[in-house]
């Protein structure tokens, strides 16, 4: 895979068999992820807001369709800032907010790295290269299991920052401030052998969460978790890793990086109007109209909408006693 900002889906279906159609996977409706914008409309039906993402649509001839915000012309990312409030934060910011939470869970500054600012005002992070200790009572497998989501994601930034997604810089590993970036790291300071580095990667993707609205962004963020495991592998131990192995993280990525309206909890734009006919006593036909109770009153637990799922990977399903226990999402934030 070249070291580039943009992930090609040419080559994901080329060198990974399978993972495509992995990536594109929707557990909710058993269907692919959909477009949910109607940027890419132009290029045909197949297109259209509410159409599926098909491999078929962003491959060979159409590889170039998705890229990221970086690429993509200033008109078309000031209509998606327009209409769909589309913001993305420069890498520095994301390293200043993950920072705030490794200061609480350690209990000090600068584990990570330290934030400088330069002379014209800009700022920047300094890595700390020594090997990350932790606190009395912690460990790193704790921090690896320690659950993160990113809200509204976009591409991500927050998880993995491959690149800086305001100016496009590829960002060595070595100074990567994602969340995952950073349960990666302490997986490479702490772990030698290949079996038991899948193992613990396996945990850290596991429990890192993320939703987002638009299909192409959720698709470049899924596609940017996946290759920074590839990286981290391949850095870690000189070569990539088993395509099987690839394709479990992209299991794991297809389940934990989902499409949903994140003010619903619900698939976007699946909350409808229902009509109810009925014939009254004198034979006359009467139709009403039902709207989505949680729309009309902004209620998270009242809509109408195909409610999203989420996989708890360390709880067992009751039903069959395996770890992996699905709930709808908006249950989660009733616990």
């Amino acid at each position: 895979m070249q070291v580039e900002i943009d992930i090609l889906e040419n080559e994901i279906l080329e060198n990974y068999p399978n993972v495509l159609d992995i990536l594109l996977r929707d557990h909710t409706t058993q269907k692919n992820i959909f477009w949910c914008t109607n940027n890419y409309q132009k290029l045909g039906t197949s297109y259209c807001f509410n159409k599926e993402i098909l491999p078929e649509l962003i491959t060979s001839d159409n590889g170039n369709i998705i890229m990221p915000r970086v690429k993509k012309d200033k008109v078309l990312q000031q209509s998606r800032v327009r209409d769909m409030a589309e913001v993305f934060t420069p890498s520095w910011i994301c390293n200043a907010q993950n920072n705030l939470i490794d200061n609480a869970w350690f209990g000090k500054e600068n584990v990570f790295n330290t934030e400088l600012i330069n002379a014209d005002g800009t700022k920047y992070w300094e890595t700390n290269n020594e090997k990350i200790i932790f606190p009395e009572g912690k460990t790193w497998k704790h921090y690896i299991k320690d659950t993160r989501l990113e809200v509204s994601c976009g591409e991500a930034p927050y998880l993995a920052s491959r690149y800086d997604t305001t100016t496009g810089e590829f960002i060595p590993i070595e100074n990567r401030i994602g969340l995952l970036d950073r349960k990666l790291r302490v997986i490479n300071e702490n772990v030698d052998s290949t079996g038991e580095w899948l193992e613990a990667a396996q945990t850290a993707y596991k429990n890192i969460y993320a939703f987002e609205w638009q299909g192409d962004s959720l698709l470049l963020a899924r596609e940017a978790l996946l290759i920074t495991f590839i990286e981290n592998y391949t850095a870690k131990f000189g070569k990539e890793p088993l395509l099987k192995s690839i394709q479990y993280i992209a299991y794991i990525i297809s389940w934990n990086v989902w499409q949903m309206d994140g003010l619903k909890g619900v698939i976007p734009d699946s909350c409808n109007a229902t009509i109810k006919i009925n014939e009254n006593l004198f034979g006359e036909i009467e139709s009403k109209t039902y709207f989505c109770e949680g729309c009309l009153n902004n209620d998270i637990n009242k809509h109408s909408g195909i409610k999203c799922l989420v996989k708890d990977w360390s709880n067992k399903d009751p039903k069959t006693g395996k770890k992996g226990r699905i709930y709808f999402f908006i249950d989660l934030l009733k616990k």
